[in-house]
């Protein structure tokens, strides 16, 4: 459904009264409360004004994109997918509440849910797009970092919440994953085996790994917990798994990749140890590798979505590379360890190997979605020039993107350029 000059200023009233509104982020205990109530009605009437509100809050950031951005071709779709989206959902707005008009809601939410599912590709090949055909500059790259950790945190918000309506009420739960699909409430796994998920995430990246390097390191699993946590057989959480295992199986797939390309032709690799503890307000995941680990400079680039250690796949050749790819894995894992208030964060000794730790919340009235807001203070961030650095040591303080502000504003001589290239910080 395209917008007509008609029905264009109709569209923007509607988009300015529901961004006005703050999104309400809930708890996975909100979330597994509101699942055993299995009250339809009551999910439609939270999401038929909640589900307008994060789509508004995140449109009115896409405006705010660089001009060279929003004019690519997939950027344009994805907008074209988020404006049909919002309109079909606001049709809801003052429907009557009866079984037709709930089995329509259902029904409308899955076809939303399957519009949008190829969003990160999408928007990551959009991306590609202006880097192809126009020169970036930090103000611009600085803009999409920040717009585009909050586009997929909106993104996984709303998938979360029509997930866990069509899986509780569109007859879905059968196709839940995992061992206790009965037992699931929507998506979440009220009794959550981190170990399970972990060897799950790891043979199906030692899958990908033997077909592509005809080999792979074996995994050791350690479990741990603090004194005064009550000793489970094994440890458990209240979450969901299908995002612990998407967070795994992208660190798996770095590390195998690492340990196959850093000691190359050798009869035994040595393996990948993942120690699970939990304590009292955290359960925390630490993947040990040895490939060689990450030297500092390159880690700053990490979580950039505008940059990737692999060669950036074509439209046609995307599927075949099996341990690599746009270079979004390790930035949206980070999304979705944060999303409910955890975290992701790489510590590496560059000549041995890295380790990845994923926080968790332990208890699960503490894990709250964190949400992106749209508000002055975002429109400003948009509009801000990235601040050049205040610091002499430029390299051993400062990110990349500052230093190389720096310089270009400074014009520094040659010869002090290449000394600071020397140092490792650009």
């Amino acid at each position: 459904m395209r917008l007509t000059m008609r029905n264009l200023g109709s569209f923007a009233k509607m988009l300015d009264f529901y961004s006005q509104f703050n999104p309400s982020p809930l708890s996975i205990k909100k979330f597994i409360d509101f699942g055993l109530s299995a009250s339809e009605q009551k999910s439609f009437i939270f999401l038929r004004k909640e589900l307008p509100v994060r789509l508004a809050n995140i449109m009115k950031e896409i405006a705010l994109l660089p001009e060279n951005l929003l004019r690519m071709p997939s950027v344009v779709a994805v907008n074209d997918w988020y404006i049909r989206s919002f309109q079909e959902i606001i049709e809801f707005e003052k429907s009557d509440i009866n079984g037709k008009t709930l089995e329509h809601f259902c029904d409308s939410l899955v076809k939303i849910r399957n519009r949008h599912a190829d969003v990160v590709e999408t928007m990551a090949q959009g991306v590609l797009e202006l880097k192809e055909s126009h020169d970036v500059d930090h103000q611009t790259e600085h803009s999409i970092q920040y717009f585009l950790d909050r586009f997929y945190m909106s993104r996984i918000s709303i998938r979360m919440l029509i997930n866990q309506h069509t899986l509780l009420f569109g007859g879905q739960l059968e196709n839940a994953p995992g061992p206790n699909r009965s037992k699931y409430i929507g998506c979440i796994d009220p009794h959550c085996d981190i170990v399970s998920v972990i060897k799950d995430a790891y043979e199906n990246a030692r899958f990908l790994c033997d077909q592509y390097y005809l080999a792979s390191p074996d995994l050791i699993i350690n479990e741990s917990q603090h004194n005064e946590v009550e000793h489970e057989r094994d440890i458990r959480i209240v979450y969901v798994p299908s995002h612990l295992y998407h967070m795994l199986f992208e660190l798996f797939k770095n590390s195998m990749r690492a340990v196959m390309e850093y000691h190359g032709s050798v009869d035994q690799y040595p393996p990948i140890t993942v120690t699970v503890a939990k304590g009292k307000e955290d359960i925390c995941l630490k993947m040990s590798d040895r490939g060689g680990g990450i030297s500092r400079s390159t880690t700053d680039h990490l979580f950039k979505y505008m940059y990737s250690t692999a060669p950036q796949p074509s439209k046609s050749d995307a599927h075949t590379v099996p341990l690599a790819g746009y270079g979004y894995g390790l930035p949206i894992s980070r999304l979705y360890a944060r999303y409910f208030h955890g975290d992701l964060v790489l510590l590496s000794c560059e000549g041995y190997g890295t380790d990845a730790v994923i926080y968790m919340k332990a208890l699960s009235n503490e894990a709250n979605e964190l949400l992106p807001i749209f508000n002055k203070t975002t429109s400003k961030f948009y509009r801000t020039v990235v601040q050049t650095g205040d610091w002499s040591n430029q390299a051993s303080n400062l990110t990349s993107r500052q230093l190389s502000t720096n310089i270009k504003k400074h014009q520094l001589p040659q010869s002090v350029q290449e000394t600071m290239t020397g140092t490792g910080g650009i």
